[in-house]
């Protein structure tokens, strides 16, 4: 029986859900502040107020004494800082399963008001920092749990289903954790037949046209499905094409108990999602990803959508799929450019995370402009970003809380360059380009130093991407900014970096956004 270690931000509700989880689980239950105090005689508060290091190495000692020990039956609530520092998060995924209980700051604060935390008693701008500081630490757990609007016991019930399956979650491949529509994202290089078999269902396999190569043995691998099959290119995210395929599975009699499989990039998975979210109000969906987008992104979080002349991805639904399984072999179908422009979105993922990500695919950068197959460090890279999405996904599905929102850095620039350019650039072509233009806001608004755009051109130069964005701050590319999708009340609600790992969410009004990106 393996120890669960609670992590997250002050006030999540660490104590208060272990407890319960920990009553109804019938094991033991263990507050690492009070392991503090009983080893040292003050509290955290104290400690903390008196001199943070040295609390934080009473911190260390006491869980390391934890793992040392007998903790297999165990639930242990981490103070917010537990896990940001040292080799503690590494200890503890090693020893256990770590699951973070994911709290907004506002809620945070609105919590621990008169509560006596030292650390939400310092002035707002440095909380905000401290909070996007953690915030990719709090990503890095095997599992996390949203906690707003949910009493303790729902988030206790929450937390005792996972730790139920706590073998597969600390030994599988980064997981969606939405209850009973949870689901695994497979990132594998070996045989084809082994990654599908756990998902081989009747059903229609629907695959771009370009991907020849894979369609046989995708099915079969599948267990011989019906195949159909679709245009490349963006032009078939259309909804012409959206009622063409959904015709095409009802006359092969197609039903709600098939399973639809999406093989191809961000392309099919939005058009074959959307198909899968609508037909007879809900078929089932596998994606099997092809591209580094749609390995990273867009096949991961259940966003499906086709597009009108007005802008990308206006007419969607959400509609998770029951896994996706990147079979990085099929990378190599990828011309050059696409290759190129798939670092659009890891370089995203990489500002999101912090420096050991944007070292990470930097090391993989030199592979972008070659035809050579994935190097194996290409898995790890693809891995963690697909860890990042499922971790916000899990936390913030339906972007209720505004967490999700931080998936569109580089994307409110990007998605309005794309239709400018009427298809013409790739969509991490664009994404690149909308973070030097998030780079460059950031400096105006104060966030980030004058270096972070220079670093961000730097890093897409040298994966072969576009960084020219003064072509492309027209009225027409600063028009279509002004009907991005994610507004509200008249607001874009941008995405700012400070910093590798500190990014967070600035909302502005379209003027004042076009006047920021001018040059």
């Amino acid at each position: 029986m393996r120890p669960v270690f609670l992590i997250g931000f002050p006030a999540a509700g660490k104590t208060t859900v272990g407890r319960l989880a920990a009553a109804a689980l019938g094991r033991a239950f263990v507050d690492l502040d009070d392991e503090v105090l009983t080893r040292t005689g003050s509290s955290a508060a104290v400690l903390v107020a008196a001199d943070e290091a040295d609390f934080r190495k009473h911190e260390a000692t006491a869980l390391r004494a934890l793992i040392d020990g007998d903790a297999r039956d165990t639930i242990v609530a981490t103070g917010g800082g537990a896990a940001s520092h040292g080799d503690n998060l590494a200890r503890m995924k090693s020893a256990g399963l770590v699951v973070t209980l994911a709290v907004g700051l506002d809620h945070a604060l609105h919590r621990a008001a008169g509560g006596g935390r030292p650390l939400l008693a310092r002035p707002r701008a440095e909380l905000e920092a401290l909070y996007a500081r953690r915030a990719p630490v709090y990503r890095r757990a095997h599992a996390a749990l949203a906690t707003e609007g949910r009493r303790p016991e729902a988030v206790a019930e929450a937390l005792v289903a996972l730790i139920e399956h706590a073998d597969l979650l600390v030994h599988a491949h980064p997981w969606v954790c939405l209850g009973e529509r949870s689901y695994p994202i497979v990132v594998d290089d070996g045989p084809l037949a082994s990654a599908l078999a756990p998902f081989r269902r009747a059903g229609v396999l629907i695959a771009d046209r370009n991907l020849a190569p894979w369609i046989e043995p995708v099915r079969a691998a599948l267990g011989d499905v019906a195949v159909e099959l679709v245009e490349p290119g963006e032009a078939s995210k259309s909804i012409a094409t959206y009622g063409e395929l959904a015709a095409r599975l009802v006359a092969r009699g197609l039903d709600r108990a098939s399973t639809i499989y999406a093989l191809g990039g961000g392309v099919v998975g939005d058009l074959v999602g959307f198909v899968a979210a609508t037909l007879y109000r809900g078929v089932a969906v596998v994606h099997l990803p092809t591209s580094l987008v749609a390995m990273t992104d867009s096949a991961i979080g259940g966003k499906t959508a086709v597009d009108l002349p007005a802008g990308k991805n206006l007419i969607g639904a959400f509609h998770q799929p029951r896994a996706v399984i990147a079979h990085l072999p099929t990378l190599t179908t990828l011309p050059p450019r696409e290759r190129r422009a798939g670092f659009g979105e890891l370089w995203k993922y990489a500002l999101l995370d912090g420096e050991a990500l944007w070292s990470a695919t930097e090391a993989l950068a030199p592979w972008a402009q070659t035809d050579a197959a994935p190097p194996p460090a290409a898995r790890a890279v693809i891995e963690q970003a697909a860890a990042i999405k499922a971790a916000i996904v899990s936390v913030d599905e339906r972007e209720q809380s505004g967490l999700r929102l931080l998936l569109n850095l580089g994307h409110t620039v990007g998605h309005a360059i794309e239709a400018a350019a009427d298809w013409d650039l790739l969509h991490g072509e664009c994404v690149g380009l909308g973070l030097i233009a998030a780079a460059r806001i950031s400096h105006r608004l104060g966030f980030a130093d004058a270096d972070l755009e220079p670093r961000v051109t730097g890093a897409l130069a040298a994966t072969g991407l576009p960084t020219e964005l003064a072509p492309w701050l027209t009225p027409a590319t600063l028009g279509r900014i002004a009907v991005d999708k994610k507004r509200a009340h008249g607001q874009l609600r941008f995405i700012a970096c400070a910093s590798l790992g500190d990014c967070r969410v600035v909302e502005l009004s379209p003027a004042a956004f076009a006047d920021l990106l001018r040059p």
